[in-house]
């Protein structure tokens, strides 16, 4: 189901299984070195269904389900469609940034089709979305795609309810905000907020009644995520996060460039700078545009590497900012 405004019936469980952007896909985010993917994200996804179906909580997930749009992959898709009706209670899933080619959902994205199947219910619009009887609790819950208003008040939205939570897919500025966050503010009538969009795991902040807490996302698809945990969590009656872990393994990311042996830092500085404005300079012409491997680039790059005998750790550095470039280009 796609609720734009529409509320589901009251859900009767035991606490509600929070699954942070899980980004499901069938290219593998460059840094990986998984042997099979996307494995280890299907294998996360399958663990939550034993935790949410052995403890009897509802499942939301906080968006990005999808890490594009349009996956093309039929059996890709196909294989988390028995995933997540696994579930003994249907997903609830916000609209992310990656789920969407445009403002909204539509009906040309991935996630689009996941609703009209009542594979999950996808919440498409801003606003209130159910309530969940958590033994002699009722938790009204509400949600915020990305790039709609988060509410700043929303009283009565859950007349009777013992706590009102709302869930978001934004910028929010926690610990470390970067520039066009949002501060965590005081929604009126709201006890918790639990965003997405941000994929580390953040304390949680208090602003006025409302506490807002980030659990950060599920896949580690960045290597600034390398130090990063993946976990689910269990929302309680009383509006409390409890961990839960996920199968993960710690060596996942291919640190070339990142981490070489110690040189002439002046030296490598100079040569890094060099050729570092190459890139630059090729993706100021568009060249990304017109190869979307960054093949272009790539070969202008080496090219400038053979010429001036560049030495292979600075090689390895810009042929990393290359590939991150790519990768962000690919995402846009």
């Amino acid at each position: 189901m796609i609720l734009a405004g529409d509320r589901l019936p009251a859900i009767a469980c035991n606490g509600v299984l929070v699954i942070g952007d899980p980004h499901v896909g069938s290219r593998r985010p460059g840094r990986r070195k998984d042997a099979v993917w996307p494995k280890a994200v299907l294998g996360k996804l399958e663990r939550c269904v034993e935790i949410a179906n052995g403890r009897g909580l509802a499942v939301v997930i906080l968006g990005d389900l999808f890490d594009r749009p349009v996956e093309t992959d039929l059996a890709l898709k196909n294989r988390l469609v028995r995933i997540l009706r696994s579930f003994d209670h249907r997903p609830i899933v916000n609209v992310g940034n990656h789920d969407i080619q445009h403002t909204t959902l539509t009906d040309s994205d991935s996630l689009a089709l996941l609703g009209l199947c009542d594979v999950v219910d996808v919440v498409a619009a801003s606003g209130p979305v159910a309530e969940f009887q958590i033994g002699t609790r009722r938790i009204g819950v509400g949600m915020t795609p990305y790039g709609q208003a988060i509410p700043t008040d929303v009283r009565g939205a859950f007349a009777g309810s013992d706590l009102q939570a709302w869930f978001t897919h934004h910028d929010i500025a926690f610990d470390a905000g970067y520039p066009g966050a949002v501060p965590p503010f005081a929604v009126e009538g709201c006890d918790v907020v639990v965003n997405g969009h941000v994929h580390k795991t953040q304390k949680a902040i208090h602003a006025g009644r409302t506490r807002w807490m980030n659990p950060g996302t599920i896949t580690r698809g960045s290597i600034d995520l390398v130090d990063h945990v993946p976990r689910a969590w269990i929302l309680d009656g009383g509006g409390e996060l409890e961990a839960q872990a996920l199968p993960y393994e710690d060596n996942v990311f291919d640190l070339t460039g990142r981490v070489v042996d110690a040189a002439d830092g002046a030296a490598v500085a100079r040569e890094v700078e060099s050729a570092f404005v190459t890139l630059l300079q090729a993706e100021s012409a568009t060249e990304l545009k017109r190869s979307g491997d960054g093949a272009i680039i790539r070969d202008e790059i080496e090219a400038k590497f053979a010429a001036d005998n560049t030495s292979e750790a600075v090689r390895a550095i810009v042929r990393s900012l290359l590939s991150e470039a790519v990768e962000r280009h690919a995402k846009a």
